[in-house]
């Protein structure tokens, strides 16, 4: 999904527009951002009721999806790969080898190669033909000095 559809109006707003500014504020276009990477920078989460209520709004996004209403794509990612993603970019995931009996670590440097392998495949497929946002977008929010 594009950052863009933040800014339809069957998304929770000003909710969406404020998450939409943060989400795109000092990134470079076509950047992969997952939620957990906002929710780490926002304070691990603390600072998210000054931002918006992004349960809400990931809710309105998925019926958007649901009804058709913007572009979605499913990435279908391996369980670690998955859970790499929606923990923060330092934290780690642990499993549990019971062939080998041990545990295996996966972190920061996991998590990072799953975002290039996903902008990766996505590169081309949006190069082919751009997400769309959905039709009527909000105006994003004019920024304050």
């Amino acid at each position: 999904m594009t950052a863009a559809s933040l800014l339809h109006p069957r998304v929770r707003q000003p909710d969406g527009a404020q998450i939409h500014e943060r989400l795109i504020q000092g990134r470079r276009p076509g950047e992969i951002i997952p939620l957990a990477t906002l929710t780490h920078e926002l304070n691990g989460g603390a600072d998210w009721p000054a931002v918006g209520d992004w349960e809400s709004v990931t809710a309105d996004l998925l019926q958007l999806v649901r009804v058709g209403e913007c572009d979605a794509l499913s990435l279908g990612l391996p369980e670690i790969a998955r859970a790499l993603i929606c923990t923060g970019p330092h934290s780690h995931v642990r499993t549990y080898d019971a062939a080998a009996n041990q545990f295996i670590a996966y972190g920061p440097t996991e998590r990072a190669a799953v975002l290039a392998e996903v902008e990766m495949v996505l590169a081309p497929l949006v190069a082919e033909q751009a997400l769309w946002p959905g039709d009527g977008l909000l105006p994003p929010p004019t920024r304050q000095p």
